[in-house]
């Protein structure tokens, strides 16, 4: 892969008294999928919402481009080429999803001429959005929440998106479709750091992988070799 996008060194982090995270090293290069796995409370999340300013580091730093984004504001996060793509969604109720979509790129200039191509191209990326673009995006299934939400952290125009739980409570064929869809914005330019609780899923998408495990890095590597390994397969995968 090519030049480091995302550096993350010696990461420490958390929520009032209780710490999250100790110290965890991850980078991400420009053209990568890296995909973050562990189980249900080992820092995923708090890592991706520290990275993205939501959370402030303890210690250790954050690079974007070489450039220190420790302790960041989100929007200042955003303006760096950073979007995040939350759990659950979180798109706006009775707002259109075309409207939804719009808001990503609500830092841009208003008039920016790009914006229109943008939002088409998204349309191209999911189809699906473009047969509902005027309807209530509360009223889409949960794939169809999933692309709008995926569309709208495209419309920042990011050059490193992360994705809080692809998968979560959706049907394979949604999966599928999701899938399909970030290898191509992947293809576009766009780098992406995936949590996902699905590692075949994750690991099948991704260049290479960081295990999380009680907010410490146990292993990381080619997504192939962490697949083939025994604790992994054993912990997560279910076969020995």
């Amino acid at each position: 892969m090519s030049d480091t996008l995302l550096q993350v060194d010696s990461l420490e982090s958390g929520y009032g008294e209780i710490q999250v995270l100790w110290g965890v090293d991850l980078a991400v290069s420009s053209g990568e999928i890296v995909c973050l796995i562990g189980s249900n409370g080992a820092g995923k999340t708090t890592l991706l919402k520290t990275v993205s300013g939501l959370v402030q580091p303890w210690a250790g730093s954050i690079r974007m481009e070489g450039a220190d984004l420790t302790g960041c504001t989100p929007d200042a996060a955003l303006h760096a080429g950073i979007a995040q793509v939350p759990e659950g969604r979180r798109l706006f109720r009775t707002m259109s999803v075309r409207d939804n979509l719009l808001m990503g790129a609500y830092l841009r200039p208003r008039k920016d001429p790009s914006i229109p191509r943008d939002l088409e191209r998204v349309m191209t990326i999911f189809p699906r959005l473009a047969e509902r673009a005027n309807q209530d995006a509360a009223t889409l299934s949960g794939g169809e929440q999933q692309m709008c939400a995926i569309g709208r952290g495209i419309m920042s125009r990011p050059r490193l998106l992360m994705i809080d739980e692809l998968s979560l409570g959706l049907a394979p064929r949604a999966v599928e479709l999701l899938s399909d869809a970030l290898v191509e914005i992947n293809a576009s330019g766009v780098a992406i750091l995936l949590v996902e609780q699905d590692v075949m899923t994750a690991l099948e998408l991704a260049h290479r992988a960081y295990v999380l495990d009680r907010g410490v890095v146990k292993l990381s590597g080619p997504s192939a070799e962490i697949e083939k390994s025994p604790e992994v397969r054993e912990a997560y995968i279910g076969i020995t």
